[in-house]
């Protein structure tokens, strides 16, 4: 009875019955079983058009959660192995080692894979940050990261350098 009485609070009077421009709602016992069926689908179409249009980029994003997760993750381990030669994928030590794509491409490092190769044993004057890597010469000084934590500081850097490191965050 409270959903009859709630969905008839929309029904409104007949256009002839309106009252010095005022709309007239009428009470529930005036309002038919149809009248209150079509009352009803009104009444709730505006909430649940509301929820659709909030949820829609949650349903069609290009990126998933995790995805979302992961790129963060690589970014923080970017913050804190990286940046420090490579900040904003530039390349103090050796400038034209940079992390831009067309330094990667001219270098040979066009993949995800080649990246954490790199990253996981070193090149040139770059140290290998993998936990088996040798030699001990080649490798840093500094702590080790996990494969996992090198593939998703990898697709970190491609993403990045495909979109020509314009918004790392912090």
């Amino acid at each position: 009875m409270v959903l009859l009485t709630a969905a008839s609070a929309v029904c409104k009077w007949p256009p002839s019955m309106k009252s010095r421009g005022k709309e007239y709602v009428r009470e529930s016992a005036f309002c038919g079983e149809a009248e209150v069926k079509l009352c009803v689908i009104k009444g709730f179409a505006p909430p649940l058009m509301a929820a659709l249009m909030a949820f829609t980029p949650l349903i069609i994003s290009p990126v998933s959660i995790g995805q979302t997760i992961d790129i963060q993750k690589g970014a923080s381990l970017f913050g804190t192995s990286c940046i420090g030669c490579h900040d904003a994928g530039g390349n103090i030590i050796q400038p034209g080692a940079t992390l831009f794509a067309k330094d990667l491409e001219r270098n040979g490092v066009n993949t995800e894979e080649e990246i954490y190769r790199i990253t996981y044993y070193g090149k040139g004057r770059m140290p290998g940050f993998g936990e088996k890597c040798t030699p001990r010469g080649q490798c840093t000084f500094g702590p080790r990261l996990s494969e996992e934590d090198i593939k998703l500081l990898a697709e970190f850097v491609k993403l990045q350098a495909d979109q020509g490191w314009k918004d790392i965050g912090n």
